[in-house]
Parts: structure tokens; C-alpha cells; sequence
């Protein structure tokens, strides 16, 4: 894949012409990675910011920063347009890791191959590092986004992000999915609730933050929100299958927690098979979105094909 040279900011840029995704994704985690670690620096008390650069930069897929980035160049952005807000959600990401970890959560030991950040600094310091990541994630949206993108465009992106990790999208989320545990009737539509905003919410607030960056359309932002949506619930129902199928050193952390919890599952609403078609047909609708675009959205297009293909 060319990798070329942006004259206005000197940031490179991809020849989506001769696109491959391999390169692409090790060639974006790279940036996401350094980006991560020159964002956030050890100052006293030390303590919090180490148990804060502990989660942050314990790998992953950066799959949230990495759509931001995405669809800010399908929208005729440059990738120092959105790189704070990508480092913003994977911020905002890593947060909702560690609480959800906490024994009062999902009481899970492992996080990305490695212990949580509660079994490393204690429950106290993890909550407060789950805090101050929150806190830093818009604070850093603010002070880092390049002057020349519209306040209005930043302002709408910080909006949409608290909306997506509030009550009205992730927390609203985990409320319902922790009364739901050891329920015998959760239906289709509530566990499609939970999901939608536990985990959807946060997806297309990366999907859509770039292209508000970069100036897009609201045609281009309707479709990309249902691109969102639709990978956002195909990345769960994976999720939900790989819980069942994968080891934990595939995985990453504790496997089996959602049957030991009691929790309704896909698989166990559907089915095994019934589920993998599910997200099947859900990756499909959302490339069905980005008809039209160009050469710039197969990023995007690879992306979705990568939620249902990964196996950890």
C-alpha cells in the first residue's frame, strides 16, 4: 500500500487505491499507540496516573480510535484532525474496562492478557483511574483538537460523546444488563437494548466523531450511524460467541463469565449458529452504507469483515 504526504500538515496519507488492510491496521495502531503514550505522562501523585497509563496502553485492538480516524478521511479530513478525539475514546474505552472488571461489575481478573487493574492498584485506585480517564478524555478533546476545525464541529463531538457513555448510552446500558443477570426471561429486544448502548453507543460515536471532524454531510452522518450501529451490535454478538469458543489465552481474559453470571447471551437466545448469521447479516448491512464513497471507505468495509473474522 503507497503511503503518501499530506502538503498542508505534512501527516501521511493512504493511497486507498492500492489498499491493504494488513498494513493499514499495523500502520494505524502505530500511531494510535504513540499518540496514547505522549498524551498522558507520569506527574505526582503518581500513583493514579500509572494505574491510569496501566490500562491505557495495555494493547488491544484500537478499533475505536482507529474508525475515528477512518471515516475522517472518508470525509476529506486529515488524520491530525481527529487524533485527539481517537485518543479520547480509547480513553473513554479503557474506562469503561476497568469498572466493568471491578468485583461489583463483572468481577473478571484478566484484561487483554493481563491482570485487571483493580488486582494491580486495588479497587480504590481503579475506580479513581476509571474516573480520572473519563475526566482527562473530554478535557484532552478540547485542548488538543487542531485549531482550524470548527469549535462548533468539536463542541458537537464532545456532546455526542458524553451522550454515548451517559444513561442514555453505555451506563443506561450496564444498569439494564446488571438487573438482567440470573433473569430467565430477558427477550431479543431487551438484550438488543443493552447492547445498542453497553456497546454500540460507543462504536458510532467513533464512527461519526471523525467525519463531524472533518465537516461531513448529515446524509454521510445518518449513513455512517447506521454503519455504526449495525457493526456496534455484530462486535457483541461475536463477543458473545467467542465467550463460548475461544480459551482464555485467546481471548485475553476470563472465558465463561456470562454463563456463570446468569446473563443472557446471543447463544443463548438464538443459538450458536443462528448468532454467527446474525452478525453475519449485520456486517453486510453496514458495508451496504458505505455504497457510494469511493476508494476511501475500504478501511471501513475491511473493519466490519475484521469484527466478525477476529478471534480474540
Amino acid at each position: 500500500m503507497v503511503m503518501t504526504e499530506s502538503p498542508s500538515t505534512g501527516t501521511d496519507q493512504f493511497d486507498f487505491k492500492a489498499f491493504d488492510f494488513k498494513t493499514y491496521l499495523t500502520v494505524q495502531r502505530e500511531r494510535v499507540e504513540a499518540a496514547l503514550d505522549r498524551s498522558l505522562t507520569v506527574v505526582y501523585p503518581e500513583q493514579i496516573y500509572e494505574a491510569m497509563r496501566y490500562s491505557l496502553l495495555a494493547g488491544g485492538k484500537r478499533l475505536r480510535p482507529i474508525l475515528c480516524l477512518a471515516t475522517c478521511q472518508l470525509a476529506g479530513g486529515e488524520p491530525d484532525m481527529a487524533m485527539p478525539t481517537a485518543c479520547a475514546l480509547e480513553m473513554v474505552h479503557t474506562m469503561s474496562l476497568i469498572h466493568d472488571d471491578l468485583p461489583s461489575m463483572d468481577d473478571d481478573d484478566y484484561r487483554r492478557g493481563r491482570l485487571t487493574n483493580h488486582k494491580v492498584y486495588g479497587e480504590d485506585v481503579a475506580i479513581l483511574a476509571g474516573d480520572a480517564l473519563l475526566a482527562y478524555a473530554f478535557e484532552f478533546i478540547a485542548a488538543q483538537t487542531p485549531n482550524r476545525v470548527p469549535a462548533e464541529r468539536t463542541l458537537r463531538v464532545i456532546q455526542r460523546l458524553g451522550r454515548a457513555v451517559g444513561a442514555a448510552g453505555l451506563v443506561g446500558g450496564q444498569i439494564v444488563d446488571l438487573a438482567s443477570e440470573g433473569q430467565p426471561d430477558v427477550s431479543l429486544d431487551q438484550l438488543n437494548f443493552i447492547h445498542m448502548h453497553k456497546t454500540a453507543a460507543l462504536l458510532e460515536v467513533s464512527v461519526v466523531s471523525g467525519a463531524l471532524l472533518a465537516g461531513a454531510n448529515d446524509d454521510t452522518l445518518a449513513r455512517l450511524t447506521r454503519y455504526a450501529q449495525n457493526i456496534g451490535l455484530a462486535f457483541q454478538i461475536v463477543d458473545d460467541v467467542l465467550d463460548i469458543t475461544s480459551t482464555q489465552a485467546e481471548l485475553g481474559k476470563s472465558i465463561g463469565k456470562d454463563e456463570a453470571a446468569q446473563k443472557a447471551t446471543y447463544p443463548s437466545l438464538l443459538g450458536l449458529e443462528a448468532s454467527q448469521q446474525r452478525a453475519e447479516q449485520l456486517i453486510q448491512s453496514a458495508k451496504a452504507e458505505l455504497t457510494g464513497f469511493g476508494d476511501e471507505r475500504q478501511p471501513l468495509l475491511a473493519l466490519a469483515d475484521y469484527i466478525t473474522a477476529r478471534t480474540h
